[in-house]
């Protein structure tokens, strides 16, 4: 009977030996031995999806090879605009660094973590003009560790869209 609450004993040691090397060690270190919490940039013209399902797309038709997952409104705001509103919209956003900033692109990159495990996810958006003075916007967002994301990239993505139509006028919905 002894060895069996030795093992017990031994077994139940692991997890919190593991859990407490996270926390001392941090989670911003241990999710670093995956890559950069920064996963770079994203050329949506020639963007191939990931196979795992940790990752998604809004993206307006014509404007990436890959299958988007939410189709983004017309703003009736120019492209320029739109960015300065959507930095507005997603200022109050826990855990958000602005990372990389492309003027020529009109584009931005960003990391957010999650809030306890600290998760870096990468999010790449670009500001795009359509006809009339009116633009849209394509969003990518991707997890760096695991292999599912439980859908939070799709929710993040929908719940900035949101934010965004609150502050810059939506001429079309998609």
């Amino acid at each position: 009977m002894r060895a069996r609450s030795v093992v017990a004993v031994a077994l139940a040691a692991v997890p919190i030996a593991i859990i407490a090397v996270f926390l001392i060690a941090g989670p911003e270190r241990i999710w670093s031995l995956a890559g950069p919490a920064d996963q770079g940039p994203v050329d949506f013209e020639t963007l191939s999806r990931r196979d795992t399902p940790n990752d998604s797309l809004a993206c307006p038709p014509g404007a990436c090879k890959a299958r988007s997952d939410i189709r983004p409104p017309i703003f009736a705001v120019g492209a320029h605009e739109l960015r300065k509103a959507f930095a507005s919209a997603v200022a109050s956003e826990a855990n958000l660094e602005l990372v990389d900033v492309d003027e020529g692109k009109l584009s931005a990159r960003y990391v957010q973590r999650s809030p306890f495990w600290r998760f870096p996810d990468t999010i790449e958006v670009r500001f795009i003009d359509v006809e009339d003075g009116r633009s849209t916007i394509v969003i990518y967002s991707r997890s760096l560790v695991g292999r599912g994301d439980w859908g939070v990239n799709k929710a993040r993505i929908q719940r900035w869209l949101d934010k965004l139509a609150k502050v810059a006028p939506v001429v079309q919905i998609a």
